[in-house]
């Protein structure tokens, strides 16, 4: 029985706001590897997204390449990774013929044919277009993955021909269904990764993460997870953030989840690996793997600033979007305070209690006024009647005297 771990959407280099992630990714990357080691996995799977951005900084991508050559074992453990829609394919593409002498197979393109080679440890005993089969010394069984890179509009027209019109979802299907029924029989593993939006026929819309580059415009690129060919024993997923299992117990289709938590909509979620055991014309099991570093995301809301400072204080491990009701705006000192006591605050959202309840509407302004009364109508029409406090009038008399 093989033992394979199942990651997917690093996002190195990603930052929250301006607030950089790097020292939590690199202590995340550590922490797949020594799942990786403990597991004793003979193969790892991760399904795009490897970058934040086509053009990552140095500092993302020595630790992108430290991060696999771990995972390779020095190359006694085949790694396979596949670029995402926040993927250059021409950078993932790059350094493959020295990844190869690691161990390591890296896919950018769809419809790729990986060229064939052979280490002490394993081999890629066939390649195709849009598969690999591999067959490691110590199984006596090949492992068969049909791969699907992300595609954009025009690497699709590249990779399918310039018809467009045909459902995406109808093209995938047919395309996968000709790679299993002719190189995915009863005797090896099966196993197709991709890097896509895809879901059950008829199932509740899954919410693609906040901040992410959307795949999904309206339904016209919908994939089914029924368009997956009966031969495929798991399907390793990267794109949503969240771990989640859209197929079934007996053919998982999982999206594995991203390392760390990278919007505030995915606040309080749990990260995971995916750690798969198979063997050829068998059902496989899995289970997910918790990863336990990264800061929290925390959204929280106070009507009081002593209180928020307090909890502010006791949460400092925490990145933070804090909203503070008042009965006015926030002043100058206050809003030094809350940053003083935290280091972690991403979004400070002022709110004023009631602004929603009283409005006022100035149709024309009273030209009798002058120019300090108008800017105090017009404040208080945008404010729910709020009257500007001191220094935002202090502001305003500093801007129209300058």
């Amino acid at each position: 029985m093989i033992k394979i771990l199942h990651t997917a959407d690093w996002h190195l280099g990603k930052k929250l706001d301006s607030f950089s992630r790097l020292e939590e990714q690199v202590l995340v990357m550590n922490e797949i590897v020594e799942i990786a080691d403990q597991q004793q996995v003979d193969l790892v799977l991760i399904a795009g997204d490897l970058f934040d951005n086509f053009n990552p900084s140095v500092e993302a991508v020595e630790l992108f390449y430290k991060t696999l050559k771990r995972l390779s074992n020095n190359g006694k453990r085949p790694v396979v990774a596949i670029s995402g829609n926040h993927d250059s394919p021409s950078l993932i593409d790059a350094p493959d013929p020295l990844a190869r002498e690691c161990g390591i197979i890296l896919i950018g393109y769809p419809n790729a044919k990986i060229q064939e080679f052979e280490l002490n440890d394993f081999k890629i005993s066939k390649s195709v277009e849009g598969m690999i089969e591999l067959k490691l010394n110590s199984f006596n069984f090949p492992i068969r993955i049909i791969h699907t890179p992300y595609a954009n509009e025009i690497r699709l027209k590249q990779y399918f021909g310039e018809n467009k019109e045909e459902a995406l979802n109808e093209v995938l299907a047919t395309n996968w269904k000709n790679i299993a029924n002719e190189y995915c029989d009863e005797n090896g593993v099966n196993l197709l990764m991709a890097h896509l939006y895809m879901n059950q026929k008829g199932a509740e819309i899954l919410e693609e993460p906040e901040g992410e580059k959307p795949i999904k415009i309206g339904n016209a690129d919908m994939i089914f997870s029924e368009a997956i060919p009966p031969q495929i024993q798991y399907t390793a997923l990267g794109h949503l953030h969240g771990f989640k299992n859209i197929g079934t117990k007996e053919k998982p289709v999982v999206y594995s989840s991203s390392p760390l938590c990278y919007s505030f909509s995915e606040a309080g979620q749990t990260k995971y690996v995916s750690i798969i055991e198979a063997e050829p014309n068998q059902t496989i099991s899995y289970h997910k793997v918790e990863l336990k570093n990264g800061k929290p995301l925390i959204r929280k809301t106070f009507d009081d600033i002593n209180v928020a400072v307090e909890w502010l204080n006791e949460n400092q491990n925490a990145l933070v979007e804090l909203t503070l009701e008042s009965d006015s705006f926030l002043k100058v000192d206050e809003r030094k305070l809350i940053y003083q006591s935290h280091d972690g605050i991403i979004h400070l959202i002022p709110k004023v209690k009631n602004q929603e309840i009283e409005t006022v509407e100035y149709k024309f302004a009273d030209q009798t006024k002058d120019m300090k009364e108008l800017f105090a109508d017009y404040f208080k029409s945008k404010n729910g009647n709020q009257e500007p406090n001191d220094e935002i009038k202090d502001l305003f008399n500093e801007i129209l005297n300058s």
